[in-house]
């Protein structure tokens, strides 16, 4: 222990050490009050060993608390010395006092709240980086193909009306696409600043499915996709998000069915609940997901075999929808048969907002 922590020990217990000599000096004077009043009473040599004897005892006792305490103190130093390191506070370990071990245990609490957070915190920035890495060659593609289109129409001038149809069709295909993709890039940022942009109301499911529906129309025609919506209900959520993962659901299944030949069926079937919540059915006639990848389906980044073949998946659309259900309190799922299609079911709880803020309040108190 070096002598700047024996100043801080021996200034720490400055107090107990003055009433220390208060009590010596109050006994030593009572003893001279006693002398005056009886002369044979009590002599000098007696009041001068009580002092003594109590200024020894006060020493040992300061000595004795100093030896005990001074692994501590050392490995205090040691921890400001190295404050800029993560695993600092770990350092300091042989409290001895209540008081001491308390403030130990505040440390390697608050420790651990920090690593939890930085490692929260690292995981975003991976997760943000690797996306940002994937999107930029994703987006690529449509524009390079934009440039192919254009390149062949003007080595193919004349062109029939029925070629320029097909040229400005594949164009609008290739933007839209890219419009996608942007979308994905800017709901997938605004997911950490997901609470600060919700606005809770009761909304009609049935016309968001219809916004959704007339949304993909163009794509839907093309690729000989048939939508429909069966029932109607209504439900305690926001319309922005909600519309933002129904899209991600009509993406996928034009993604997923428009390989399979002939009509194939999107169907959104609506089912109200009794206490005012309810559910939303979304069943595509695509090629489905392999059983083997359907527990990983909402990780992000995963594509599994469907996303490798089709060659346009960034592995984040259903990580995205997945994280907008579980902050808005409703509850996904998935049902999928290979080579049959895929069911995505939304449960609507009566209390979602409420159920938010539960989970809000849990979330800041783990942290």
């Amino acid at each position: 222990m070096s002598g700047a922590s024996a100043v801080i020990f021996l200034r720490d217990r400055l107090a107990y050490a003055l009433v220390c000599i208060l009590l010596i000096g109050l006994g030593a004077g009572l003893m001279l009050l006693e002398r005056a009043r009886n002369p044979e009473g009590i002599g000098t040599g007696t009041i001068s060993y009580f002092v003594i004897l109590g200024l020894f005892f006060a020493g040992v006792w300061l000595a004795v608390d100093y030896i005990r305490q001074r692994a501590y103190y050392k490995q205090l130093e040691q921890a400001v010395e190295k404050s800029g390191e993560l695993q600092a506070a770990a350092i300091v370990q042989s409290a001895v006092t209540g008081e001491q071990r308390l403030v130990g245990r505040l440390l390697r609490d608050q420790h651990s709240a920090y690593l939890n957070e930085f490692g929260q915190y690292r995981r975003r920035q991976e997760q943000h980086n690797h996306f940002v890495l994937q999107w930029v060659p994703h987006m690529k593609t449509p524009v390079s193909v934009i440039d192919l289109l254009v390149q062949d129409a003007l080595h193919q001038l004349p062109v029939t009306e029925e070629e320029q149809k097909q040229l400005a069709l594949s164009l609008q295909e290739e933007a839209e696409r890219m419009s996608r993709g942007l979308d994905l890039m800017l709901n997938t940022a605004r997911l950490d600043k997901f609470r600060m942009d919700l606005h809770f109301r009761q909304t009609a499911l049935h016309e968001l499915v219809r916004t959704v529906m007339n949304a993909h129309k163009r794509l839907c025609i093309r690729y000989s996709i048939f939508p429909q919506l069966e029932g109607e209900a209504w439900a305690e959520t926001d319309g922005k998000w909600m519309t933002v993962v129904l899209n991600q659901f009509v993406s996928n299944a034009i993604k997923y069915s428009k390989a399979k030949p002939g009509a194939k069926k999107l169907i959104f079937r609506l089912e109200p609940g009794a206490d005012g919540g309810g559910k939303l059915r979304v069943t595509d006639e695509g090629i489905g997901i392999a059983p083997h990848d359907l527990p990983r389906i909402f990780d992000p980044f995963f594509t599994g075999e469907n996303g490798r073949e089709a060659g346009e998946s960034t592995g984040m659309g259903l990580y995205l929808a997945k994280q907008v259900c579980s902050g808005l309190g409703h509850r996904l799922s998935v049902e999928s048969e290979l080579g049959e299609g895929t069911t995505f079911t939304v449960f609507f709880h009566p209390r979602s907002i409420h159920a938010l803020g539960d989970k809000g309040e849990r979330g800041m108190r783990s942290r």
